[in-house]
């Protein structure tokens, strides 16, 4: 068996003592000394596994701790969708279109589900998150994490927690490419006045008028960045 083969079949070994033991994030996980009893494999072996499993949030290793259940979290997704897009916008592909087309997708088909479902804590939330939007563009720019927890409060009443962290993932990613190649700045108003839109559709529980409102968010982030996009030779 091959270095990498031996590394691969310790990693599904040790994730699945994860199962087996019903550990959650924090739990700690066996010693390597204990881990190489356990499953009959060399200390390299569980050393290489647990770095490939660290490297995707599935185990956690404190130096002079011991290594835990890692947090489980989708950044790894994110980063690894954001480098995609990057590598293949610079290869003249639509990557940074096709990232936004999955998002739309998933915001505008949810907003209808949302959309005369939520609680008056959550639009209370949304009206306050647009609030300090309107603030912020009146300082000349909204925050990343404030269009962040927008978007995540959006859809918190569908309780889905795997949804939440996708829906993350894709908005980290975008973000984190734009940020990366640059690009023309959102007017910041605007941003404003398009989730000020999203919040009154939501306010009436008109399902066609949110998924339109959130279309239309959609409709200026693309044409930023086809003022981006670079031009033919």
């Amino acid at each position: 068996m091959s270095r990498a083969s031996r590394s691969q079949d310790a990693q599904a070994q040790i994730k699945q003592l994860i199962l087996d033991r019903r550990l959650v994030p924090g739990d700690p996980l066996p010693t390597e000394a204990e881990l190489m009893k356990l499953l009959d494999i060399s200390r390299n072996s569980v050393r290489e596994a647990l770095k490939a499993l660290q490297a995707v949030r599935i185990v956690d290793i404190r130096h002079g701790f011991g290594t835990y259940v890692g947090s489980l979290s989708l950044e790894p997704l994110a980063e690894g969708i954001a480098f995609r897009a990057a590598v293949r916008h610079h290869q003249g592909e639509a990557s940074l279109y096709e990232l936004m087309a999955v998002r739309e997708a998933l915001e505008a088909g949810l907003i209808g589900t949302v959309a005369g479902a939520l609680p008056q804590e959550d639009l209370d939330a949304l009206r306050s998150i647009v609030d300090t939007m309107r603030q912020e563009a009146e300082r000349g720019g909204v925050a990343p994490g404030t269009d962040r927890a927008f978007h995540f409060t959006l859809y918190r009443i569908l309780g889905n927690h795997l949804l939440s962290e996708v829906l993350d993932a894709f908005w980290a990613a975008m973000n984190q490419v734009r940020t990366e190649l640059g690009g023309s700045t959102a007017n910041p108003l605007a941003t404003w006045e398009q989730h000020q839109a999203i919040v009154t559709a939501l306010e009436t529980g008109d399902r066609s008028r949110a998924a339109e409102t959130m279309h239309r968010h959609f409709d200026d982030l693309r044409a930023r960045l086809d003022v981006d996009a670079p031009t033919a030779p």
